[in-house]
């Protein structure tokens, strides 16, 4: 794993929550994006090299409306940057951990990602990224 890609955030309403992200990280939002894979509108902010991913449903059903319903807002997932999607999810598959996508899928901000189960993960949700090129 090359770093830490960025801090996923699972909130509410973009609306309210990205003028409080402006401020509070004293920078303005880059990038929205609709992950329609994912059920999510993503809104991004950059410090130096963190990011941090602001995440909201856009389905009552979906797997951040469901967590926000469990948990309430906060962090959802912490997401490395890996210079090999599938190597790193052999290896780490070989190492006992359990995968959420047997592939690698598109996700936000031109990335291949995937989820590792969060109960083999001390209940932290982790995502592998790696950046998509074109082939």
């Amino acid at each position: 794993m090359l770093k830490v890609e960025h801090i996923g955030i699972a909130v509410k309403d973009l609306t309210q929550s990205i003028p409080l992200f402006e401020k509070l990280l004293n920078t303005e939002c880059y990038k929205t994006e609709a992950v329609n894979s994912e059920q999510v509108t993503t809104a991004f902010f950059r410090q130096g090299d963190t990011k941090i991913e602001l995440l909201e449903s856009t389905d009552s059903q979906g797997v951040i409306a469901r967590f926000i319903e469990k948990k309430g807002e906060g962090i959802h997932h912490i997401a490395f940057e890996v210079a090999d999607i599938e190597a790193e999810m052999k290896r780490l598959q070989a190492e006992g951990f359990v995968l959420l996508n047997e592939t690698p899928k598109a996700g936000a901000d031109n990335k291949l990602i995937c989820f590792l189960h969060p109960k083999g993960t001390n209940s932290v949700l982790i995502e592998l990224c790696m950046e998509r090129h074109e082939s």
